[in-house]
C-alpha cells in the first residue's frame, strides 16, 4: 500500500513491480510522490495483479499524505484538478499545498486519506502526528484523516507501535506499507482484507475489517533506500535545499521560542 517506482524517487520499473507482485500473490498500490503516471501505468498493464490507485502527496508544511481511490479515473481527476499545478521545481520533495489544502481537495471524492509514517522521518517533518506533537500543526488536523499508516517499513518498531496506539486511541482505520523504493522491499508489509476490487478493499479498510502484517527494513536496507533517494533527488539540489529550509524553519522558531528566557523584572524585589 506504499510503493515508489522510477516515476518518482524509486529505482524500480512498474513492469518489474507488477511481475514480482504477481509472482508473490500480492496486490500493490504504487504511490509515487506527487505524480500518478506510475499508478496509471500499473492499472493499465496489471496482468491480473490487484492494483489500488494511489498517490503520496508531500505537503508544503511537511507531512506525507497517502490518498487511495476506487478507480484510476478518480485518481486522475483529483490529481489534474488539485495537485499537478502545485508541483515545485523539486517535484517529489514537496508541493506548494499545505496539509489542510490537500485534505480539503479530497473532500469531493470517494477516497481514503491516510497519514503516512505519522512519527517520521528522523529530523524531517514528514509525519503528521510528529508535526502536531511538536506544535507545528494544529491538534485537530488528524480528525480530517480517515486513517494512519501503522506499519511503515522505513520506521522503527517502536514508532510503528506508537502509530498503532494512535490509530486505536483516535478510532482511525489503518494501513501498512513498506515505503518501498527497491524491488526487494515489495511484499514485506501487507494490508490484508477479504475483497476482490479496489472499492470493496478500501471499504474494508475504512471500516477496520482488515489486518496489517509485516516487518520493518533492516539497517542495511534503509541505507540502500537512502542512497537511492539521495541520488534521485540530487538533480534538484538547490530547489530541495530551499524546501528543506522552509519545512524546518518552524522547528527552529519553536526551539528558539522554548529556550528564550523571560527577562528578569527590574526594580526592588
Amino acid at each position: 500500500m506504499h510503493f515508489h517506482t522510477d516515476h518518482s524517487d524509486g529505482k524500480v520499473t512498474v513492469h518489474d513491480v507488477i511481475r514480482k507482485a504477481k509472482r508473490m500473490g500480492v496486490g500493490v498500490a504504487i504511490t509515487d510522490h506527487n505524480v500518478i503516471s506510475g499508478s496509471l501505468q500499473a492499472s493499465e498493464t496489471r496482468k491480473g495483479t490487484f492494483i489500488v490507485p494511489g498517490i503520496e502527496i508531500s505537503a508544503a508544511d511537511g507531512p506525507h499524505i497517502l490518498v487511495y481511490f476506487n478507480s484510476p479515473s478518480d485518481l486522475k481527476d483529483y490529481y489534474h484538478n488539485h495537485i499537478e499545478k502545485h508541483k515545485r521545481k523539486s517535484p517529489w520533495l514537496a508541493t506548494y499545498l499545505n496539509t489542510e489544502r490537500i485534505v480539503d481537495a479530497s473532500d469531493g471524492y470517494d477516497c481514503l486519506v491516510i497519514a503516512a509514517h505519522p512519527y517520521g522521518y528522523l529530523l524531517f517533518n514528514k509525519g503528521l502526528q510528529k508535526c502536531i506533537d511538536c506544535e507545528y500543526l494544529p491538534m485537530d488536523l488528524l480528525k480530517r484523516f480517515d486513517g494512519v499508516e501503522v506499519i511503515s517499513g522505513g520506521m522503527t518498531r517502536s514508532l510503528n507501535f506508537k502509530a498503532m496506539q494512535l490509530a486505536t486511541k483516535e478510532g482511525k482505520c489503518f494501513t501498512g506499507g513498506t515505503d518501498g523504493h527497491l524491488l526487494s522491499d515489495l511484499g514485506n508489509v501487507v494490508t490484508c482484507a477479504n475483497a476482490e476490487d479496489p472499492e470493496s478493499f478500501l471499504e474494508m479498510v475504512r471500516s477496520r475489517r482488515n489486518v496489517v502484517v509485516g516487518l520493518e527494513k533492516t539497517s542495511l536496507s534503509k541505507i540502500a533506500t537512502g542512497t537511492v533517494v539521495m541520488i534521485k533527488h540530487s538533480r534538484y539540489f538547490f530547489p530541495a535545499m530551499r524546501i528543506h529550509y522552509e519545512q524546518n524553519a518552524p522547528r527552529l522558531r519553536h526551539y528558539l521560542g522554548r529556550t528564550k528566557r523571560p527577562e528578569k523584572p527590574s526594580g526592588p524585589e
